[in-house]
């Protein structure tokens, strides 16, 4: 069962505990690394900065980061080295992400997902791994694809 890092800011507070009860009953392993009581605001750059931090320590295998809209958390979480976020507003888009691109962070919004929803995304992106029932061909250009990214990422230095 991967284990999994949550954070959030004021604005998606609530959709992160509906997605956090969810997959405790799933029986991830979680911890919440941004706000965590209601009447205790966190700012979504500093969720996602601690977010990414404890990202790259190595003790997760995924990340949910979530805000109003999930834009300005996946920005500045996709800021650090071997961070690959991508901000959904479906259940396609969250699994093919983990699937095709091997998205390491999912970033949502409350404002955008309803609960249910983002509970299901969460549920769908955790259970999809990279290429897998891929045929060789397609998984050699998702490797491909995959590699230039982190070339890229590593002319860049953050």
């Amino acid at each position: 069962m991967k284990k999994v890092v949550l954070a959030s800011d004021n604005s998606g507070f609530r959709l992160k505990e509906a997605v956090k009860k969810h997959l405790l009953e799933l029986g991830y392993a979680l911890d919440d690394v941004g706000m965590v009581q209601e009447d205790t605001p966190v700012a979504y750059y500093d969720a996602a900065v601690n977010l990414a931090k404890a990202m790259q320590t190595g003790n997760y295998d995924r990340g949910i980061v979530i805000c109003g809209t999930g834009a300005g958390v996946s920005m500045i979480v996709n800021k650090f080295k071997h961070i690959y976020c991508v901000a959904c507003e479906s259940v396609y888009t969250a699994e093919r992400c983990s699937l095709i691109n091997n998205a390491n962070v999912l970033a949502m919004g409350e404002n955008v997902v309803s609960y249910a929803m983002g509970s299901e995304m969460a549920e769908k992106w955790l259970a999809a791994n990279w290429c897998e029932g891929f045929s060789d061909e397609r998984r050699k250009r998702n490797e491909t694809g995959f590699s230039i990214l982190a070339q890229v990422e590593n002319e860049n230095f953050r």
